[in-house]
């Protein structure tokens, strides 16, 4: 999908951290009237000299009735700001949010009565980097998104995530329910986040820690990267999705410790480093696949439908008026 114009859009953004930032800098950017927040002085100080509309409060975003309230706060504030968005928000907005894990935080918007309100998404971008200066609009450009579904999810509102997403910021889209995509991002994100962590802390631990630094070239850095940045956000990110990400590091814990005991005993390793065979080529193409076009209006089960389509790696190719295609 082309990406379209954001005018007559009206947008409010709670939280001005890095993804949060560069969601209010890239809207702003596709004009939309863009209303944001951010619970430390100097974050708004520096997102107004940035040239965003910026408020002092909470409640003031949400007064504006924004078409959609876009919750992009830390994992750990989430359940006390959705509490407070339930108690100001007011009007047709539709609620959703870019946390990394969309389990808990559904937990925190039904518990603050903000389930009717409420479509999740997550953009699958994202630097080492923390805070509003390390925000840009470019980090988002093609980025994958997921927008997740449940039995509760309001159809205008599903409708209106997805147009956002697809227009003004220029996303890729994939529907799911929140398992699967609470699953498939321990395997891509949070896993990877834990493993460059590890890397970093055996070296930290090393007597030769010092020369190892120096001789540190590529491979270390891009297998690093993710655990520098801040610890408390990647902790957040991994506890929230715990469930999942302690199956997956069962089964890499499982398979190092059969790499070690094939080392230790000179046994054949080949079957280790050719498992990933399968997926070391390009990745498919999105939308490439056969189109299949579900009708919001249909009296089955039209989230059903699309997360099932999403599951099986379709992403959105357009969104009609009573209707979703997917391919």
């Amino acid at each position: 999908m082309g990406r379209t114009s954001g005018v007559g859009l009206r947008v409010g953004v709670v939280g001005l951290g890095l993804v949060g930032g560069s969601v209010a800098r890239l809207l702003h950017a596709q004009g939309v009237d863009v209303t944001a927040h951010d619970a430390t002085a100097a974050t708004r100080a520096a997102a107004r000299a940035a040239g965003l509309r910026v408020v002092g409060d909470l409640a003031d975003v949400c007064a504006q009735e924004p078409d959609v309230l876009v919750l992009a706060v830390p994992l750990r504030a989430m359940r006390s700001v959705a509490a407070e968005v339930g108690r100001h928000v007011r009007g047709a907005t539709v609620v959703t949010d870019v946390g990394s894990v969309k389990g808990a935080v559904r937990d925190a918007v039904r518990s603050a009565g903000l389930e009717s309100r409420y479509v999740g998404a997550h953009p699958m971008a994202g630097t080492e980097h923390s805070g509003f200066e390390a925000s840009d609009p470019a980090m988002l450009d093609g980025a994958r998104w997921a927008v997740t579904v449940d039995g509760t999810t309001p159809r205008g509102g599903f409708v209106t995530v997805l147009r956002l997403v697809t227009g003004p910021l220029g996303g890729t889209v994939h529907v799911l329910t929140d398992e699967v995509h609470d699953e498939s991002t321990a395997l891509v994100s949070h896993v990877p986040h834990v493993l460059a962590t590890e890397l970093l802390g055996v070296v930290a631990d090393a007597p030769v820690r010092d020369v190892a630094l120096g001789l540190a070239a590529g491979s270390f850095r891009d297998a690093t990267r993710v655990g520098r940045t801040d610890a408390r956000r990647t902790e957040a990110m991994v506890t929230d999705n715990a469930a999942w990400v302690a199956s997956a590091l069962r089964v890499v814990v499982r398979d190092l410790e059969q790499l070690v005991r094939a080392l230790e005993s000179n046994a054949p390793v080949g079957e280790f480093f050719d498992r990933p065979d399968p997926v070391r080529g390009p990745a498919p193409v999105a939308g490439s696949g056969e189109r299949l076009r579900v009708d919001l209006d249909d009296a089955g089960d039209w989230r059903t439908a699309l997360a099932g389509a999403g599951a099986r790696g379709a992403v959105v190719v357009d969104v009609e008026d009573g209707a979703v295609v997917v391919a």
